[in-house]
């Protein structure tokens, strides 16, 4: 009986693991840009078993990403920008590239432009900007400023933007967006942004809620399947020894 116990335990195990996925997810409903992790099984049968191949249990991944469009809402804020279908915004990070659909950029005493506290990406790397008193981020990317004393805006800078699909995609232990192959993603000019708006998470309460509803389902089964096994052990101990 211990192949049903294999499977009961590994069910078990696979529902409590998703469950944290889903609970990530709706602790981040309110995290600008957030992108919700998906939940992806596969069997994965087990070694040293004699005769037939039925001993398998649940492998789990949560590195999948999903890339549904969060709402978009305006905001007003000259440096706020929404990203446009699968684009992504280039950061900094430990000295390498990451992405992100965070769009909230903030800028610092000194004009660096930074996302989440890391420094935002341009063409020739970090963003600084110069003493200004008007910017502006066009559809491009490009980035304006209206120097002091002057009244034409000028091209300063212009965002990095990528596009990435979703199985090219992983999280970091930040939980910035990075490439599967840890290569620098190339900048994509078709990749557009839209200023003054700001993109939420696409996570789904409804959604999530439900899947926690049926994972715990799942669980209280698997630990029925677990209790079944063991008492169908014990009546095999007892004809033995009988």
């Amino acid at each position: 009986m211990d192949k049903l116990i294999f499977t009961a335990l590994s069910g078990a195990e696979r529902a409590l693991r998703s469950q944290q996925v889903h609970a990530n997810n709706l602790a981040n409903m309110d995290t600008t840009g957030f992108r919700a992790n998906m939940e992806v099984t596969s069997a994965q049968s087990l070694e040293g078993g004699v005769g037939y191949d039925d001993r398998h249990m649940a492998r789990m991944k949560s590195d999948s990403l999903s890339t549904r469009q969060g709402t978009v809402k305006e905001t007003g804020r000259d440096l706020d920008v929404a990203v446009a279908g699968n684009g992504y915004l280039a950061v900094q990070y430990g000295g390498k590239e990451a992405y992100t659909r965070a769009g909230n950029i903030e800028i610092s005493a000194d004009g660096a432009l930074s996302v989440g506290g890391h420094a935002l990406l341009g063409d020739g790397g970090p963003i600084v900007l110069p003493p200004f008193n008007a910017v502006t981020i066009g559809a491009d990317g490009t980035i304006s400023i209206q120097a002091p004393g002057g009244q034409d805006m000028q091209v300063v800078d212009k965002l990095k933007l990528v596009n990435g699909e979703a199985g090219e995609l992983t999280k970091n232990e930040a939980g910035l967006i990075v490439a599967r192959s840890g290569d620098q993603l190339a900048a994509d000019p078709a990749v557009t942004v839209r200023s003054r708006h700001l993109e939420g998470s696409n996570v789904s309460a409804v959604e999530e809620m439900i899947a926690t509803m049926s994972l715990n389902r799942s669980f209280e089964m698997q630990m029925k399947l677990f209790k079944a096994s063991d008492n169908m052990n014990e009546a095999g101990n007892r004809l033995i020894g009988a």
